[in-house]
């Protein structure tokens, strides 16, 4: 007698399953941008969301209140998959945002917006409109999550990785040149998330053991002179090529130009404590921030050789703390030289002038005339090419295209300057990373939260001045993996001044077997890493997933 009533509430409740209905747009259209490699798709989290919409509720009321509580958990979940800055990034960056200007802040949003891909979510809008008419969707949604779920396109949830393959190393007969220590990372196979991460902690330990010997002292015919190290914002080759002039004169008058240089960050502070750290292999970006030795620091270095350290800028260095990160975490002491009296034409994304490089320059130059001293390391930071920054008067952002050619125009005439001046100078210009001009599917234009290879390959030149041998008719290329420490073996080559004098250059004996630096990009939240000829991802300590084509 009691039998069919105490089924009917079960059969009431196997009744109310109603579908995704308009959420089955939502899925449709990450399975678009999934399949164009814009989604870092959760396969799980999003079936699970999918169960909880799906899971059946007797009363309408409840299911349509849920689906209006499901909205800001749905909106979370698609900013969750998409490659945008997380959560952990922006609390980090959003001091420094709090310092761009309205414009600035107006110009970034306006990036954000994608018509191209607006006009295909209209699209699919009225597909699914029309479609779902006559078909019921739900069924189609359903089996897509389970089948990205199972199928191992995105990481497997219930895969287990195999150990890493690491390669039996056999005694050597001799030590590695440093050219050759580049390639001693033993972990190989197949690119697990093991594996990976094996790669990336094997690496970061045999950069540990690398450091560039510098001599106790110099010899008493050592001959003085002047090293510049140009540390430029916002120039990689991507960007040169965006703008035409990845071919300028310029590096045409260098004596070696690197052509596979990775900068290994894609923000400046982490950029130049890195370069002033040059001495010692590359560290992760954590350690940045932690002491390292002594012997780490190159104008240490050659400060204990006799140098005299030299800081130079074109900006306050105010904003991101940008010159205390040089004192705290470079060892950078030397007091800022005087930018009183110097015109600018531009002003940063957050207001602060940015002072005119070709007059900073010829001041340089004016005061080692005047000081007369032996031996200097000057440092300079540039940042005219950074995003955002606006001619006086404007709040449109400045055309890139006129600023790195005003900046490559102002570096050749004070190469001509040194050239006249007859004074020995050692010069290196190395930006701190790029400005991503051109955007990719995983970040806008002038987004560098991730550090792509597009913003991490740098321009890297040297050049001398004052030789007495003869210079070579055009630059000579370095093609190996490189990064910063390449530059601290090149001074160190160069530090007793005797190139200057000897009548004769061996420029091809006086590159060989520099370091070489595997590709390994790092910020605080992200780790890009080139395993086996292509490019992998990890992101906020997740799993490593290929860098989207």
């Amino acid at each position: 007698m009691n039998e069919p009533n105490s089924s009917s509430p079960r059969l009431r409740i196997w009744q109310s399953w109603r579908g995704l209905g308009a959420w089955n747009y939502y899925f449709l259209l990450k399975f678009v941008l999934l399949s164009q490699g814009y989604l870092n798709f959760d396969a799980l989290s999003n079936l699970v969301f999918a169960a909880v919409l799906l899971f059946p509720l007797p009363s309408l009321r409840l299911h349509r209140w849920r689906q209006w509580i499901a909205l800001p958990f749905g909106l979370a979940l698609l900013y969750h998959d998409t490659w945008l800055p997380g959560w952990r990034s922006i609390m980090n960056q959003g001091a420094d945002v709090a310092g761009f200007s309205v414009s600035y802040l107006l110009e970034l949003a306006d990036r954000f917006i994608n018509w191209q891909w607006i006009a295909v979510g209209f699209a699919l809008l009225v597909g699914y409109l029309f479609i779902s008419q006559w078909v019921r969707l739900t069924t189609f949604t359903v089996i897509a999550l389970l089948w990205v779920n199972l199928s191992g396109m995105i990481t497997p949830f219930f895969a287990h990785s195999p150990a890493p393959v690491v390669a039996q190393n056999t005694p050597a007969a001799t030590a590695a040149t440093p050219a050759q220590a580049a390639g001693d990372n033993t972990v190989n196979g197949p690119p697990t998330n093991a594996n990976l991460s094996a790669y990336l902690e094997q690496f970061y330990q045999n950069e540990s053991r690398k450091a560039t010997k510098f001599p106790d002292a110099l010899p008493a015919d050592a001959q003085p002179f002047d090293l510049l190290v140009i540390n430029i914002c916002s120039l990689a080759w991507s960007d040169l090529d965006a703008v035409n002039l990845s071919s300028s004169p310029l590096w045409s008058r260098f004596d070696f130009v690197f052509s596979n240089f990775n900068s290994a960050t894609a923000y400046s502070g982490p950029a130049s404590i890195r370069l002033l750290r040059a001495s010692c292999g590359q560290t992760s970006h954590h350690n940045l921030y932690q002491p390292a030795g002594q012997q780490c620091y190159l104008f240490d270095d050659l400060a204990r050789l006799g140098f005299t350290s030299q800081l130079a800028m074109d900006h306050t260095g105010v904003f991101g703390n940008y010159i205390g990160n040089l004192r705290d975490d470079a060892d950078m002491k030397a007091p800022l030289m005087s930018q009183a009296g110097l015109g600018y034409e531009l002003t940063s994304f957050d207001g602060s002038p940015i002072f005119n490089d070709g007059q900073l320059f010829s001041r340089w130059l004016e005061n080692q005339e005047k000081a007369g001293t032996a031996r200097t390391a000057t440092f300079f930071n540039l940042i005219p090419l950074h995003d955002g920054n606006r001619y006086v008067g404007s709040n449109k952002g400045a055309d890139y295209h006129n600023r790195a050619q005003t900046l490559l125009s102002q570096l050749n005439t004070f190469m001509d300057q040194l050239e006249k001046s007859g004074r020995k100078v050692m010069l290196v210009v190395v930006p701190e990373h790029g400005a991503a001009l051109v955007g990719d599917k995983m970040q806008i234009s002038g987004l560098r939260d991730i550090p792509s290879p597009g913003i991490t390959h740098i321009p890297v030149g040297v050049k001398f001045f004052g030789m007495q041998a003869q210079h070579a008719s055009s630059p000579m290329k370095i093609d190996g993996p490189s990064s910063y420490m390449a530059i601290s073996e090149m001074v160190s080559r160069a530090v007793d001044g005797k190139v200057f004098t000897s009548p004769t250059m061996d420029w091809k004996t006086f590159a060989s077997n520099l370091p070489q630096t595997p590709l390994v990009s790092e910020n605080e939240n992200s780790v890009v890493m080139e395993y086996q000829g292509k490019i992998y991802i990890r992101l906020n300590g997740g799993s490593w997933v290929p860098y989207p084509s």
